[in-house]
This record gives C-alpha cells, structure tokens and sequence, in this order.
C-alpha cells in the first residue's frame, strides 16, 4: 500500500512516497508563488521517482505552512505532529526535537510512541530561524551552503551584540570593515542562532535523545554549534532532515489507511 506525506514550506516543498510503511521516494523543489502549485509540482516528481501516479496513493496528509492547500491529501496536519512523529519512529529513543526551518523554529517533546507532549515554537522573529543564517550569507556576498565549512574553519568566532536580523546584518557589514575574517564571523552567527534555538529547547524541558530536523540540520555547523549550545550530543536523523516532516505526514497517512506506524 502506497501512501504520501506532502510538506509545503514557504521556502521549500517536500513530498515522499512510502510503502507500507517503508520510504521509497522522496523529491524536494523550492516553493512555487502558490502553495497548491507546490503541492502539485513536488508530488509529481516524488511519484516520478517511485514510479507510481497519484491514483496509486492509498492515501495523503498535507502539512506545512500550506497543508490545507494540498488538493489530493485526505487531512492536514501540523508540522510539530509531523516532525515529532518521524522522528521518534527514525529514532526510536529520540523525546525531544528541535526543528529549524526557513522561517520559523521548534522545540518538541514527544513520548515514546512518538505523540506531541510539550512544544514551543518562535514564529515571530528571523533571529532564531534559517532565514537568519540566509540574510547573513547574503550580506557577505556567500553561498548558505559554504557557511558549514567556514564555520569549521573558524578560530575566534565573534560575538554578536544584535539579536534583530536588520541590525545584525549591519553589524556584520561592519566586521567585515573592520577586517574580521568571514570564517569567524560565520562561527560567530551559528552561535548566535545556537544560543537562540537552545533557549526555545529549554522551555519544553529538554529530554534525551535530542534530534534535530528542517533544512536547516543539513548545516554541519550549525548542527555543532546546537550540540555545544544544549550541551548534549544531538542524534542524527536516518534520512535527510528536510524531508522529516513529509515523512511524518506519509506516516499518519498509512495510518489512517489501516497500517501501523
């Protein structure tokens, strides 16, 4: 039995295919102007690589910023239900989650069958969410994926004195005049957004394992510098953390089509 989880971010949309309870497909685009648009595009080249048409998909969840515009899913679910739910079921000691997206962050614990217990989330400012590391790529005339290599390379990070993403943006054009190197820079924002996600994971009562999801995760610095933040080693997800969210909306999807996830 083939069932779908289709996650439309607002800047990324993820589709997977599973099987049985089993993923055997996966396919991620940047977001389209409209939500369904995305939804259609990202399904389509999900089902492209399983080699299967929409008509075979037993069932589909819709989650993300634009769940309820996925005209082929039976339901809508949270992107905090979704991810708790796929990562306790890659991991199965994982009990809390930190997600990092483009636009905002979340910190959820979970319990052992992978049910939301406790969550928190920030929504409301960029200082804390990828866009954050993306503006502050952008100000240095560099790639957001260069920024986990120069972050290794760093050897005095900075410490940044501004939390809002305008006024940081600024500051950094200014350490850069002021000749700080670009890696320790770089050091210095994952840092920052470390410090700023580690603070949200506390309030839900951080419990191990820890995972960390969202595009974001793919970052290897920013994954350290969260680790020395929490002070905890993190888990890493079987599967490329983007897609977590997709994978837990397949998974309620095979649920509510009679498996057993």
């Amino acid at each position: 039995m083939l069932t779908a989880g289709c996650d439309i971010g607002s800047l990324s949309a993820k589709a997977v295919i599973m099987e049985d309870g089993v993923l055997v497909a996966s396919h991620v685009i940047f977001a389209k102007p409209e939500p369904e648009e995305s939804a259609r595009a990202v399904m389509a080249g999900a089902l492209s690589s399983a080699g299967a048409s929409l008509e075979d998909i037993a069932c589909c969840v819709g989650t993300g910023y634009g769940r309820n515009s996925v005209p082929f899913a039976r339901a809508a679910e949270s992107e905090i239900t979704c991810h708790g739910k796929a990562a306790q079921w890659l991991n199965p000691g994982v009990r809390t989650v930190i997600d990092i997206g483009g636009q905002d962050a979340k910190a959820i614990r979970v319990d052992p069958a992978g049910t939301v217990v406790r969550y928190a989330y920030n929504d409301r400012c960029a200082s804390g969410t990828g866009r954050f590391l993306e503006v502050m790529a952008g100000a240095m005339g560099i790639g957001v994926d260069d920024l986990g290599s120069l972050a290794a390379q760093a050897q005095d990070p900075v410490r940044l004195s501004n939390q809002c993403v305008v006024f940081a943006e600024t500051e950094i054009i200014s350490l850069i005049n002021a000749g700080r190197g670009v890696p320790d820079i770089v050091g210095g924002l994952h840092r920052a957004l470390a410090h700023r996600v580690a603070s949200l994971a506390r309030s839900v009562d951080l419990a191990q394992e820890v995972t960390m999801t969202g595009g974001v995760a793919k970052n290897p610095g920013m994954f350290q510098a969260l680790e020395e933040a929490l002070g905890v080693k993190l888990v890493r997800v079987d599967t490329d953390p983007q897609i977590v969210g997709a994978v837990g909306a397949a998974l309620l999807a095979w649920q509510m089509a009679g498996g057993t996830a």
